[in-house]
């Protein structure tokens, strides 16, 4: 038996759950430690160099967030129609769409990287800069938009060895890019007393380190990421960019997200709402590395099941996973109602002013958890099944047309409370359109049911 077929085996023959969990666990270790990473980050900027230079780091985040956008696009769209192609046995084709996905990732962050750059300046005031953070969001954003595409191609070349059966690879890679990145800047910041410029670089550099361990990855007998001659292919560029599109839109949300809650706190409550935001926006980018993992976990099992053609065991991967999306949830919202104000206080001493904001924030915004994983969970199923209608309409609604509708709206009645309900109202909202929709669907008639 050759290793091809052992590894196609164990995804067609191992119980369900068994290789949900294995591929779960090392998803799940993988972006909580980049979520940890991503707090330690926050709290030291915001111990080291203070609560304004972590606002200028938040405000810039959206153009990390981009990069991201940008990997996950071509990077998922790639991977899901790669896990498609070695579930119906094409390996041919597959390493064809790995090759040309990897090409066309490096070539577009670079130029979008290159581009943003000459405008820098104007970028960082259309963010939500003003004087005060204005310093500290170009010095991110200068890094950031030079060497970005380090960054995107570790993401996008995580994505492929995770769909290529190999999730301990990439969970690896991602504990080195996370410890990496902490004990960089920790000697960036406390050693050499460096600003958030260092930070960004050490983001960059911990990401290469990355991909260094994910080149192991090419020296398996059994692995099928291989490079190989090829010409660029209009229908498959858009095959990738149409399935992958729902993750970029997903990102992209979140840049929305972000920029719209910085300028409407900047006009509510000032630096101080700001300020209290990124504190926030480092816990919430906790959650979404969690539900990201999740995500990550099912997408390459929906994806060769479908190519497949194994309906039954697509089912049940999913309905585990929607369980676990909802323990999840619930264990989220309780640890933001019960421990608020001990999470704001791991990221500085803050003024009371902006302890008070957060707190109440977090109390606020954690109900979202409730629905989000839900609705994480089945965006990342319609996308993997060709569903990119659903999919799109997920996350659109979720993180844009709700979301925006909401915090034009609420905050005008309930002040600033108004602007951090608006995200849990949103999920909740799509949640309802999403139950809608199964329900009235066949294809979903035995989601919920238990098959042997």
């Amino acid at each position: 038996m050759t290793s091809k077929q052992t590894n196609s085996n164990f995804l067609e023959t191992e119980p369900v759950s068994r290789v949900f969990f294995k591929y779960l666990i090392p998803s799940l270790i993988g972006m909580m430690l980049m979520a940890l990473n991503i707090v330690v980050d926050g709290v030291m900027v915001g111990n080291r160099l203070g609560p304004v230079a972590l606002a200028g780091v938040g405000i810039a985040s959206p153009v990390f967030t981009l990069f991201l956008a940008m990997s996950l696009w071509i990077g998922i769209g790639g991977a899901t129609l790669f896990s498609q192609a070695m579930g119906s046995k094409q390996t041919k084709q597959a390493r064809f769409i790995f090759t040309h996905s990897l090409v066309l990732i490096i070539v577009f962050t670079i130029i979008i990287g290159l581009t943003a750059f000459i405008f820098r300046e104007k970028l960082a005031f259309l963010l939500g800069a003003n004087e005060e953070t204005f310093p500290f969001t170009i010095g991110y954003l200068k890094v950031m938009l030079l060497f970005g595409f380090i960054f995107t191609l570790e993401n996008a070349l995580s994505i492929f060895v995770r769909n290529d059966q190999n999730p301990n690879l990439a969970m690896i890679s991602l504990i080195v890019t996370s410890t990496a990145n902490i004990g960089i800047n920790y000697y960036f910041l406390y050693v050499l007393n460096l600003g958030v410029a260092a930070v960004a670089a050490g983001t960059l550099l911990a990401a290469f380190l990355g991909v260094l361990v994910l080149l192991i990855h090419f020296f398996k007998k059994d692995n099928n990421l291989r490079f190989v001659r090829i010409a660029f292919q209009r229908p498959l560029f858009i095959n990738t960019m149409t399935v992958g599109f729902p993750s970029f839109l997903s990102e992209i949300g979140i840049s929305v997200f972000t920029i719209a809650y910085n300028v409407t706190l900047v006009r509510i409550a000032g630096t101080a709402g700001v300020a209290a935001f990124s504190v926030l926006n480092y816990v919430h980018g906790v959650m979404l590395m969690m539900f990201l993992g999740m995500a990550s976990a099912i997408q390459p099992l929906i994806s060769y099941y479908h190519g497949a053609g194994l309906p039954g065991r697509k089912e049940q991967t999913i309905k585990i996973a929607l369980k676990v999306a909802i323990l999840a949830g619930i264990a989220a919202c309780l640890i933001g109602q019960a421990g608020a104000r001990q999470i704001v206080s791991i990221f500085g001493d803050f003024p009371e002013d902006i302890m008070e904001i957060a707190t109440t924030g977090i109390r606020l915004f954690f109900i979202a958890y409730l629905f989000m994983g839900i609705n994480f969970v089945m965006m990342t199923y319609f996308q993997s099944v060709a569903q990119i209608r659903m999919a799109i309409w997920i996350t659109a609604s979720r993180e844009i047309i709700f979301m925006m509708v909401f915090i034009l709206i609420l905050p005008v009645i309930f002040g600033i409370n108004g602007v951090w309900i608006s995200v849990p109202l949103a999920e909740l909202v799509v949640m309802i359109t999403v139950a809608i929709h199964v329900k009235r669907h066949r294809e979903f008639k035995t989601l919920f049911k238990v098959r042997s």
